[in-house]
């Protein structure tokens, strides 16, 4: 499978830096560099791309607003070297962010992470498992293990059925948008159940499978009348 990718960094010695990184990798395909974001923005809406490496800090535009205001959903990697903007990275929903001076070890990790997520998007939509990256390992998950998952800062934790919680870098949104539609819903701003581990509902909190009781918020209260509808 081929990543097709760009580069964005308005300095040309970290623009080599991954140009040398990248070579190792025959399924990177690097399409064009880019030492000033708005040359790349204008190729972006033109050309479509898999994945941007993209710097944070930058003269004319900031990476962070050039990410905002794509109009498609490439991948991206930040990077940069200021340790302040990894929040920020990744509540973008960013792949990996990486500190320059990037060490071979962390690009090698982070290319890793968007291939393995390129292919988790190309899986069918029915598939019954999905693939997420928890302690620098690749873990699967299969859909009918999960009871709940749960927001905790920059991270979710999967509660599962039969095994310890799996946690990972990853948005509550980002993960809706892998689950099927229907099996899992949004109860709360912390929290997504698998809808078939509902055992009841009691005044405005659920109880699961797994005796964990959690809250329904008022923008997410449709669910508890569809529970009772089904």
């Amino acid at each position: 499978m081929e990543i097709k990718f760009i580069v964005i960094d308005d300095e040309p010695p970290a623009l080599q830096v991954i140009k040398t990184y990248a070579q190792k990798f025959p399924w990177l395909k690097l399409l064009h560099t880019f030492e000033d974001a708005i040359s790349a923005s204008e190729y972006l809406r033109q050309v479509p791309v898999d994945l941007i490496f993209l710097d944070i800090h930058m003269p004319d535009v900031n990476g962070l607003d050039l990410a905002r205001g794509l109009t498609s959903s490439p991948m991206i990697i930040f990077t940069t070297a200021y340790r302040q903007y990894a929040y920020e990275g990744f509540e973008l929903d960013a792949i990996d962010y990486l500190l320059k001076p990037i060490p071979f070890q962390r690009f090698e990790k982070a290319v890793q992470k968007a291939q393995t997520y390129l292919l988790q998007q190309q899986q069918p939509p029915a598939t019954e498992s999905l693939l997420v990256h928890s302690s620098y390992h690749t873990v699967k998950i299969l859909l009918h293990e999960i009871v709940y998952i749960e927001s905790i800062e920059d991270y979710i934790r999967i509660h599962l059925t039969q095994r310890a919680p799996v946690l990972t870098l990853m948005t509550l949104k980002k993960m809706m948008e892998k689950l099927p539609a229907g099996r899992f819903r949004r109860i709360h701003r912390s929290y997504i159940v698998a809808v078939d581990k509902v055992r009841a509902v009691i005044n405005r909190k659920v109880k699961l499978s797994s005796a964990a009781e959690l809250p329904v918020s008022d923008s997410y209260s449709d669910f508890i009348r569809d529970w009772k509808q089904q």
